[in-house]
């Protein structure tokens, strides 16, 4: 068995999937987080369409999204510190040229009607 892509020890099946499938919600942000890392692995676009707030979906294709997703080796994520409505994170992955690549990001989720929603992120 191995880890789920976005670091914890548990498999893809009983961590991150059943967020990205609809069967559960996500129930903090940093879950939403890591999940939300999970479909950028997996090319899971309309998972990352939907968990974007509705005020931000508009900045964000899901044409764009599952191209670079797919353009991109996902090799790990690292959690450096969160809070109940935010998530400081570095995204290991190498890019189309197989150039490795680090992505931080201070992002801010905003919980509505018992959701988690990615507002944005600062990098």
């Amino acid at each position: 068995m191995s880890n789920c892509y976005c670091g914890n020890s548990i498999s893809f099946n009983d961590c991150c999937e059943p967020y990205i499938k609809g069967i559960k919600k996500a129930p903090t942000a940093e879950t939403l987080m890591r999940s939300r890392y999970s479909a950028f692995a997996t090319g899971a676009a309309d998972y990352l369409v939907n968990t974007t707030h509705i005020s931000k979906r508009r900045f964000h294709n899901k044409k764009d999204i599952l191209t670079w997703s797919q353009a991109n080796k996902w090799l790990k994520l690292e959690v450096l510190a969160s809070t109940e409505t935010t998530v400081t994170f570095k995204a290991y992955y190498l890019d189309e040229n197989l150039k490795a690549q680090v992505h931080y990001e201070h992002s801010t989720f905003k919980l509505e009607d018992g959701k988690w929603f990615y507002v944005d992120g600062e990098y």
